[in-house]
């Protein structure tokens, strides 16, 4: 299949990776209908920030995911969806569990049984690399064990399934995309780059952050939106879960390291013991084996490895050095 002249919704399109999957999706040619969810202030996320030109070929669907009616109506005449809308924050999922279940889990069920009814050729659900909980071994391929270590973890587990069900149940031509830490401009203080960048960018001779020893398998956003685009177009990947990941580990410390002299900075890292998960919460390693996706489909990372990642981090330490845009974040409080 080819995205170029289809009708896609794209779910959670207001948010970091899905307004640059629509930045990307428009300039292959396709046509967006970007879900966001509903507020008063009338704001489409990060999707107002984006050029006017982008802006003005995709139309916008004000609605929420835990809506069954709303969601059928975003998808109606459309081909392909691809479904990012969901609660990722995990700290948060810990103070309403109830909120991920509703959102993630029934979220999912929404866009599934919609897309089952209106016969949408193509559905890419979006996983995470959490539902793996600590590598059991590593690099970690698609067979390793589901272990939710957070409610956030357990309530995309469920999802997950939900998905492969819909598939084997009723041949729903759905594909399950797994990214590992995604990364880059745009990206809410909830996630662990954002919290050096802004920091650093900010002034801060000293930085707070939780645990320092876990690993990450850090992957640039638009290696993740060209892997979506690569999943979606790829008859092959009907049916399977397939990791999106750089191929390089790197511990949080050093990630930190990295950020500073990405911004030719010298700084201290402190621990916040506010910022640490429950002990057997804590997700010790990640790192991805992607080596399906590649034979599947042909995606490979053009920021993979140490050096990409060195590339990539540069990028995003540019971004958060713009006082325009850091003016956004919130660099002296814990955003959970």
């Amino acid at each position: 299949m080819n995205l170029s002249g289809k009708r896609i919704l794209v779910t959670g399109s207001d948010g970091f990776i899905g307004s640059h999957l629509v930045e990307d999706l428009i300039r292959r040619g396709a046509q967006v209908r970007a879900f966001v969810l509903y507020n008063s202030f009338g704001s489409w996320g990060w999707l107002d920030t984006l050029s006017e030109e982008v802006r003005s070929s995709i139309e916008v669907f004000a609605g929420d995911i835990r809506d069954p009616h709303g969601v059928r109506v975003a998808m109606e005449g459309c081909q392909v969806v691809l479904h990012l809308a969901a609660l990722i924050a995990i700290p948060y999922s810990y103070h309403s569990p109830d909120t991920y279940v509703d959102t993630n889990v029934k979220g999912t069920l929404n866009v599934l049984q919609a897309a089952r009814d209106l016969g949408v050729e193509r559905i890419v659900h979006t996983s995470t690399s959490e539902v793996y909980g600590s590598a059991q071994f590593v690099p970690i391929t698609e067979e390793h064990p589901l272990h939710g270590q957070s409610p956030y973890s357990a309530s995309k587990i469920g999802a997950d399934q939900m998905a492969v069900a819909f598939h084997r149940s009723f041949d729903l031509p759905v594909s399950l995309i797994r990214p590992f830490n995604t990364y880059g401009p745009r990206q809410s203080a909830r996630a662990v780059i954002p919290t050096v960048l802004a920091q650093i960018a900010a002034g801060y001779e000293t930085i707070k952050l939780g645990a320092l020893t876990p690993t990450r398998d850090f992957s640039f956003v638009t290696d993740t939106t060209a892997g979506f685009i690569a999943v979606a177009e790829c008859d092959a990947a009907i049916g399977e879960v397939l990791n999106v990941g750089s191929g390089f580990e790197v511990s949080i410390g050093d990630m930190a390291g990295l950020a500073a002299e990405a911004l030719n900075r010298e700084v201290e890292v402190t621990l916040d013991p506010e910022r640490l998960r429950p002990q057997k919460s804590e997700v010790d390693r990640l790192w991805a084996d992607a080596s399906k996706v590649r034979e599947l489909t042909g995606w490979a990372p053009a920021y993979g490895g140490r050096e990409g990642f060195k590339r990539g981090l540069a990028a995003t330490a540019s971004w958060f050095a713009d006082p325009a845009n850091l003016s956004a974040y919130k660099a002296d409080r814990y955003n959970i």
